[in-house]
């Protein structure tokens, strides 16, 4: 690292958990972003100043005046401009020193298939449940840890499944795909500004610990936060072994589900 890496990262250098090596290995990380919209943004935002060294942001729509309420990452001047392009240039101004690649384009199979097989981790901040299902399954054949966030009205949620892991529940198994369509749009729901301003930066801060292999991540747990109280709850999460997608047991063994670990 030269002088101004040093700097820059210096408050990171001062926790013994990251240290000097901690901040090379996330300058060595790539991490795949799917949504530059209120999750993306914050987790975006904060990965890039943490020096992580490659970050791929895909987004297939433009900036609109409705956008600027809770996505960060853009600004007036950039309605009309793909969301991901917008992305990089925000980006790029906070930490010239990374690279940063921009997919202005709609997350098929494919697309997700070939990015995913080259980077470290990824953060799940669309909208919507087939985009997700696509990204779980393709994190599972790549074994990816994939960090999950959602927020809608007042209401948010995050959890890591961590697919390195054999034993690990994936997107499925929370949320089964039942083939229909019932996403709870923002445009019809609402959703609270600064609630995607707290997911999306748990969502970093568990991205850089999945990535350093620092502290407890949330594998296996759910977080919800009701934004209205500022009340958490935490949720256990356990493999399903009857999901389609990850499950590895018979029929007739009986499925574990999750239940309340804690509130607070």
């Amino acid at each position: 690292m030269d002088d101004q890496q040093l700097l820059r990262y210096s408050r990171h250098l001062l926790l013994p958990e990251i240290d000097i090596s901690g901040q090379k290995n996330l300058t060595q990380s790539s991490v795949f972003i799917l949504g530059a919209g209120g999750l993306g943004s914050p987790a975006a935002l904060y990965l890039a100043a943490s020096g992580v060294g490659k970050l791929v942001v895909c987004d297939h729509d433009q900036v609109d005046l409705t956008n600027l309420q809770r996505q960060i990452l853009h600004e007036t001047a950039s309605i009309g401009k793909f969301k991901a392009n917008s992305a990089k240039d925000s980006l790029l101004r906070i930490n010239p020193e990374i690279e940063i690649i921009s997919l202005p384009e709609r997350a098929t199979a494919d697309l997700l298939h070939k990015e995913i097989s080259k980077i470290d981790a990824v953060v799940d901040a669309s909208d919507n449940f087939l985009t997700r299902h696509l990204l779980n399954q393709a994190c599972l054949t790549y074994r990816k840890p994939l960090i999950s966030g959602a927020a809608v009205r007042f209401n948010g949620q995050v959890t890591v499944f961590d697919l390195r892991h054999h034993d690990s529940p994936c997107y499925h198994c929370l949320f089964p795909d039942s083939g229909e369509s019932d996403d709870p749009a923002c445009a019809v729901m609402g959703v609270f500004s600064p609630l995607t301003g707290i997911i999306g930066c748990i969502q970093a801060a568990e991205t850089i610990k999945v990535l350093l292999g620092i502290g407890e991540t949330l594998h296996g747990r759910l977080l919800l936060l009701d934004g209205l109280t500022m009340r958490w709850r935490s949720l256990k999460l356990s493999k399903d072994p009857h999901c389609p997608t990850c499950g590895t047991t018979s029929p007739e063994t009986p499925a574990k589900t999750y239940s309340t670990q804690a509130g607070f």
